[in-house]
């Protein structure tokens, strides 16, 4: 399983033709407390770039976006109930949704991991 960033610290985390996206642990720490995360309905299209999920804080609403075009077949329900998860575990419990990837050239143009690791550190 390959992982990749964007710029606006998104990550998808890739299996097959499968992406798991949410947002990274420095993007969490940007925004503070998560009060609320308002996903996408299963089935929906999206392209790279398009809105995929909103993220409310303490501080401000934030948008998350598909890193990748595809369509969406899953979304993280808990997090209806517990949008603090995604402070507590960005990069594992609290993903937003799970995308079936349309393009996987498109990945191609994120960042691994240790790429990110430095984009954050020049931040």
């Amino acid at each position: 399983m390959s992982t990749y960033f964007t710029e606006d610290h998104e990550w998808i985390k890739v299996d097959g033709s499968t992406g798991t996206v949410g947002i990274s642990p420095y993007a969490a720490g940007q925004l503070g407390d998560v009060v609320f995360v308002e996903l996408p309905e299963i089935g929906r299209e999206m392209a790279k770039g398009d809105e995929a999920a909103v993220v409310e804080s303490v501080k401000a609403a934030s948008e998350v976006y598909a890193p990748v075009g595809g369509e969406v077949t899953a979304v993280n329900e808990a997090l209806e109930d517990a949008p603090e998860t995604v402070n507590a575990s960005a990069d594992g419990d609290g993903w937003f949704i799970k995308m079936t990837i349309a393009d996987a050239s498109e990945l191609e143009a994120l960042m691994d991991e240790a790429a990110y690791k430095t984009y954050c550190d020049g931040l």
